[in-house]
């Protein structure tokens, strides 16, 4: 998830696990422990954009990792913090809480996370929430407004911990009960035009759970398409994308696209670009593909040029978003 989302959370984490022991402090400290598995951006800084690719989300956002920070911060935190006087245990519990739930939020989007790692490099992906989605958000925001506000002695402070992070639970659930509607229409779907597919992926579209995109696979390419859980069509309208594999022998960067290809989970096709051999990562979704006929995926890769291949997951996510662009995304989420 986005920076924004790990320190609302946190905080109003940190206050119902620690308000009481340690006031206002465990809004910050909350804030602090949501985002500590995201220090691997750091590895940006000297890894290949290929290779950081896969160290993102990885042995940070390990079970493994969690089990052995907790107890390390959690004796930093006594000797920093001997005046609240916190037992260790309840130290470890806020730490290692925090950690927990920032790798199994993440989890709920197309990126993929590490719970395994080292021992496995298997990637878990729910596929039902954007890595930033407003309404999420906006309690746990609202909520950690409120316990700014508030006082410390404030008897309702943990309940609007808790109003914080129930309402975006069930926002969690929300996400999990569409995605489950998604995937029943779509199999209805392709069985009724007898579509022969060997997988399929379906993900929210960006900042909502109610328009979903579809990746359907077959032996040499993808039927690509959307849904709105408000749809009243039966009918989802696909477009293809060969995957163009033949295309892939040419590149003289074998060690980049055997990176590529891990980190795709399978789900890629490649492009040629006037000159440029494009690597399309296709979970990610497409430039306003509910909208622009056949249009470019979001994260593409330049073989032949890896220094150009900056904020590659995001690159172009939101280009053309003018006023009509977003008046037609919220026109397609209220369904066809």
């Amino acid at each position: 998830m986005d920076t924004l989302t790990h320190i609302v959370l946190g905080a109003c984490i940190g206050e119902a696990i620690a308000g009481r022991q340690i006031g206002k402090k465990a809004l910050l400290l909350g804030a602090v422990a949501q985002n500590i598995p995201d220090l691997d951006i750091a590895a940006s800084f000297w890894l290949p954009t290929s290779a950081d690719l896969l160290a993102h989300r990885g042995f940070t956002h390990s079970i493994l990792f969690a089990f052995l920070v907790a107890p390390l911060l959690a004796m930093l935190s006594q000797r920093l913090f001997k005046a609240d006087r916190m037992a260790f245990r309840r130290w470890v519990y806020f730490w290692g809480v925090q950690i927990f739930v920032h790798i199994f939020i993440d989890a709920f989007n197309a990126y993929g996370t590490g719970w395994f790692e080292p021992f496995s490099h298997y990637r878990v992906s729910f596929n039902t929430m954007f890595v930033a989605d407003v309404l999420f958000i906006i309690p746990l925001a609202f909520a950690s407004f409120m316990l700014l506000v508030l006082k410390v002695k404030n008897t309702k402070r943990k309940l609007w911990a808790w109003i914080g992070l129930g309402c975006s639970s069930l926002y969690l659930l929300c996400g999990i009960a569409n995605k489950m509607i998604i995937d029943h229409f779509l199999e209805q779907d392709l069985q009724a035009e007898h579509v022969e597919i060997k997988r399929y992926l379906t993900t929210p579209t960006p900042l909502n759970n109610l328009l979903w995109y579809i990746i359907a696979e077959n032996d040499s390419g993808y039927y690509i398409g959307y849904r709105s859980v408000f749809d009243r069509s039966k009918t989802i309208v696909f477009h293809y994308a060969c995957r163009n594999d033949s295309l892939l022998t040419s590149t003289n960067h074998e060690i980049d696209l055997g990176r590529l290809l891990r980190f795709s989970e399978g789900y890629y096709a490649a492009e040629k670009w006037h000159d440029t051999l494009v690597f399309n990562d296709l979970r990610f979704g497409e430039i306003r593909g509910w909208e622009v006929p056949n249009p470019r995926f979001v994260c593409h890769y330049y073989l032949q040029y890896p220094d150009a291949n900056e904020m590659l997951v995001q690159r172009g996510r939101f280009a053309g978003w003018n006023r009509y662009a977003i008046e037609t995304f919220l026109k397609r989420i209220g369904g066809d």
